[in-house]
């Protein structure tokens, strides 16, 4: 797989994918239905935009005929050099293939007009938006055989068997993938072989998840045991993805003794589930057989994403309770003030969340296929045409690559549970406000006093990092912000190497209170975070002393890592 592809993969996958059910569901019908009547009702841009239309596709030709006299003609709409799907030379050096290419840009560029012209609120338009930019996407000439020259070149080169094993994969995802191209093969990958691999005991299980205390790789650690918390969007082992491509080995590797939760893939049967049971069974019961097994009197904990977010949570909760345990925090690309939530934000509308409420009470549970073919729309040329292309038109293998497996190995949602985060964190941003109600309490933030050490990525388009970095506000004790490169998922599984940056101030005292004003002041360094997070969790993590046993005469190892609930 070319690295491009899986940069590019990597950055757009996410456990957010879990959130929204169709496209029905967001109202990308009924925002296209605002367009239409608008141009009914004041037809006089539209008119223009289709001049326009008219003028452009006018002057092609005379581009086409420059191209083929070898002489460069200003094309009549800006083309993107870095359009990937326009990489093939016959795209600028065939005369036939440049005109398609002008005349669909011209199009788009239309299309984008009379969207953009319609007077809608802001929440319709970019669904309206977003809805159109679909539409292109999918009519794209690459997405078809005649208009694709790459395809057709390889078809001749081939002598008709990239076609042949085109058809066969068509075949295929039309019967086994439901119609949706596969982005990955995913059969050299095994859970607990080369995913999810890092030598670990079950030492804890209920209902709702299982505890993996992971074997010490180092003849001394830290006095102080580090809590993974994942999300439960998707599974645990993004944490702990392959050999030299784990944060959870890294931590190990560094002198600490590493728990991680493993949570259950919900049923039907655990519709009733709510986010007080996952912070009450989740990770404050983990902290208790934590500290059974260790005896240390302080726990630190590194939660992503909504694992983050109850991460924080839970500390405030306590920390409210009078229960000082949880040393320090680390929270990677975690959002807890939802005003801002990017991307997301318009598909997290009152309505649609109402909508999407009503389906998982029917059904119990929001689907993970449902989840993530949904989520794919959203970067439909990435996750969707990409892959048209390379595996139905051009007769390639999908991409051997483990952020991908991992991504295609879903889960479920509880309906409960799912429907009060929507509706408390996206709707009403309640956790920000100090309002949220959990387990009896209303969280507040600025309740947390340990040493945060918060993680964004530059190219994050589930949590934006100048969200993120709201979280240095909300918390009342020292904060490291630290922005990485990648995307939500590659900004995390993010192992040094050549490629890896970061940045950091110079000083973490007296952060300014805006992100933009932050980055001004940063300093940009080589290297991963990790290596950053690896110094900091030194200076917090207590004294070094002898590991800990595997277990305890009352949490005794149930059985090898990575335990049973990551295979349901």
């Amino acid at each position: 797989m070319p690295a491009e592809v899986g940069e590019r993969a990597a950055n757009v996958l996410a456990p957010e994918s879990g959130q929204f059910e169709d496209l029905d569901a967001a109202g990308f019908g009924g925002a296209l239905a605002q367009v239409l009547r608008s141009g009914v009702s004041h037809p006089v841009v539209p008119g223009q935009v289709a001049m326009r239309l008219a003028a452009d596709l006018a002057r092609v030709p005379l581009v086409m005929a420059a191209s083929w006299l070898g002489r460069d003609v200003e094309p009549p709409v800006p083309v993107d050099a870095k359009d990937r799907r326009f990489a093939d030379p016959a795209w600028t050096g065939n005369p036939f293939f440049h005109g398609l290419r002008l005349s669909y840009l011209a199009a788009c560029r239309a299309a984008r007009d009379v969207v953009g012209s319609a007077g809608l609120d802001d929440v319709t338009a970019r669904k309206a938006a977003m809805a159109t930019e679909l539409m292109l996407d999918a009519l794209a000439p690459t997405n078809f055989l005649p208009t694709n020259p790459a395809a057709l070149k390889r078809a001749f080169d081939t002598a008709g068997m990239s076609l042949a094993k085109g058809a066969r994969n068509f075949a295929d995802d039309l019967v086994n993938n439901e119609g949706r191209p596969r982005q990955v093969d995913a059969r050299p990958f095994e859970v607990g072989r080369n995913l999810a691999a890092t030598p670990a005991k079950v030492v804890y299980r209920n209902d709702l998840m299982e505890l993996l205390q992971y074997e010490p790789q180092t003849e001394q650690v830290h006095a102080n045991p580090l809590l993974c918390s994942p999300p439960w969007i998707n599974k645990y082992y993004v944490m702990d993805l392959a050999p030299g491509r784990s944060f959870i080995e890294w931590a190990v590797q560094h002198g600490r003794t590493v728990f991680a939760i493993s949570y259950k893939n919900p049923s039907k049967e655990m519709a009733g589930v709510t986010m007080d049971d996952y912070l009450v069974h989740g990770p404050q019961t983990a902290l208790d057989a934590i500290q059974e097994i260790t005896g240390a009197g302080t726990v630190d904990i590194a939660g992503l994403c909504l694992g983050g977010a109850l991460t924080a949570i839970t500390n405030a909760y306590l920390m409210q309770s009078g229960d000082s345990r949880i040393g320090t925090l680390t929270l990677l690309n975690t959002m807890l003030d939802y005003a801002e939530p990017g991307a997301l934000g318009m598909f997290t509308d009152r309505a649609t969340v109402d909508k999407l409420d009503r389906k998982m009470q029917r059904e119990g549970v929001l689907e993970g296929a449902s989840m993530a073919g949904t989520f794919d729309v959203l970067r439909a040329n990435d996750l969707i045409f990409n892959y048209v292309v390379s595996n139905w038109l051009m007769g390639q293998d999908p991409p051997v690559f483990d952020i991908l497996a991992w991504n295609a190995d879903s889960t479920r949602m509880p309906a409960a549970m799912h429907a009060f985060y929507l509706r408390n964190f996206y709707v009403e941003n309640k956790l920000a406000a100090g309002t949220l109600e959990i387990a009896g309490k209303a969280i507040d933030l600025s309740a947390i006093k340990a040493p945060t050490y918060v993680v964004s990525a530059i190219n994050d388009h589930i949590v934006p990092w100048e969200s993120s970095y709201k979280t240095t506000g909300l918390v009342s004790g020292p904060v490291r912000f630290v922005l990485s490169s990648g995307g939500h998922i590659a900004g995390i599984v993010n192992p040094p190497g050549p490629k890896a940056w970061y940045q950091v101030a110079a000083t973490d005292d007296a952060l300014p209170a805006g992100a933009g004003a932050w980055r001004a002041v940063a300093e940009r360094r080589s290297g991963s975070w990790w290596e950053d997070w690896a110094r900091w969790s030194d200076e917090h993590a207590g004294p070094m002393q002898e590991p800990p046993a595997m277990g305890s005469q009352r949490h005794p190892v149930l059985g090898d890592g990575p335990g049973t609930y990551v295979r349901t």
